[in-house]
């Protein structure tokens, strides 16, 4: 059984949790979100929890469970720029994957950090988020229902309080974001650190309700948003930014990681739903 959460008199959390580290390296769209639903139908059926790190080669946008993916993506664009598109099992918003990592934490609904409801999840998890930011030299804290913003002020700047003891400063920008679904009685957050990012790209390929706003969207955006390369002033490899959330989820969470893969069970399984669901025109035009 998983244990529970123990902190230490220094208040970091000591590690309880034993879960397996799939580290994946670089795939498509379609089997990155085919292995994710294995290995939560993995955890379905007894497997341990996973924290998995990946990347995304080619270029992607997933729009979220209950999006409409020609309301949402401009097709033609995503096409010329050569963007693949896939649809989530999670819920949220469309996102652009390019210079970013991306994680993916499973895990049954009876386990310790899957306590509470949405809210207290996602602010659990995010935790591993904030302090591999942190070990990367950016200050960051937790937003709104899933997201993280990199705090801009300098240390001591008076700041704003949010409810859940959560802080923020007017001009602070959106550094990650995640989405979570709950089924066969388990949980799964996936989610994002954008290592670059290029706001004009996003908005030719994501659509927006009127062309005459899409400049002032374009800009707004800029000021919201933000990535590692724009807060260190210098490009993060992919590697340094994987080391740094390993570390982070590990500490933040007190998880105990033990590297392995998906298995030959879950890579076949992975593929599978790639081909069979991921791909299929269904289920990309399913809304």
């Amino acid at each position: 059984m998983p244990g529970r959460l123990r902190r230490t008199a220094a208040g970091t959390i000591m590690n309880r949790h034993p879960f397996r580290l799939v580290c994946t390296g670089f795939h498509d769209c379609y089997y990155n979100m085919g292995l994710d639903e294995a290995l939560l139908e993995s955890a379905a059926a007894g497997s341990p929890p996973v924290l998995r790190l990946y990347g995304w080669s080619p270029p992607a946008v997933s729009v979220g469970y209950f999006q409409g993916l020609a309301e949402e993506v401009d097709l033609e664009a995503a096409k010329r720029r050569g963007f693949d598109v896939v649809r989530r099992i999670s819920g949220g918003g469309a996102v652009l994957h390019k210079s970013e990592i991306t994680y993916s934490i499973v895990m049954g609904l009876d386990h310790p950090l899957a306590e509470g409801d949405l809210g207290e999840s996602y602010r659990r998890l995010c935790a591993g988020i904030i302090r591999g930011l942190e070990l990367l030299g950016v200050r960051a804290v937790f937003s709104g229902v899933n997201d993280v913003l990199a705090v801009m002020g300098p240390p001591g700047e008076p700041d704003v309080p949010l409810a859940g003891n959560d802080r923020f400063s007017p001009g602070d920008k959106k550094i990650s974001g995640s989405a979570q679904t709950r089924r066969l009685g388990c949980l799964l957050q996936h989610g994002t650190v954008l290592l670059d990012n290029d706001v004009d790209e996003m908005f030719e390929v994501l659509r927006v309700p009127e062309e005459k706003i899409r400049g002032k969207l374009t800009g707004e955006a800029k000021e919201r948003v933000t990535s590692l390369r724009n807060l260190l002033g210098r490009e993060v490899p992919f590697g340094e930014a994987e080391a740094a959330l390993i570390r982070g989820f590990s500490e933040a969470l007190g998880l105990s990681l033990e590297p392995g893969d998906p298995g030959a069970a879950g890579e076949t399984r992975g593929r599978e739903l790639a081909l069979s669901k991921f791909s299929a025109r269904d289920w990309l035009f399913k809304r």
